[in-house]
């Protein structure tokens, strides 16, 4: 069961950029909803 912790160099570099992939994602829905917000906000008082 321990062997199977070990991981390939491709599997590294995989799991790397999907990990990378799904920060990017993240970070734009965070973007995203927070430049909603201001939009919101601002035309609410204008």
């Amino acid at each position: 069961m321990i062997d199977l912790v070990k991981l390939t160099e491709a599997q590294k570099k995989s799991r790397r950029g999907r990990n990378i992939a799904l920060g990017l994602v993240l970070a734009g829905l965070v973007i995203l909803f927070y430049t909603i917000t201001i939009i919101k906000v601002g035309t609410g008082h204008g």
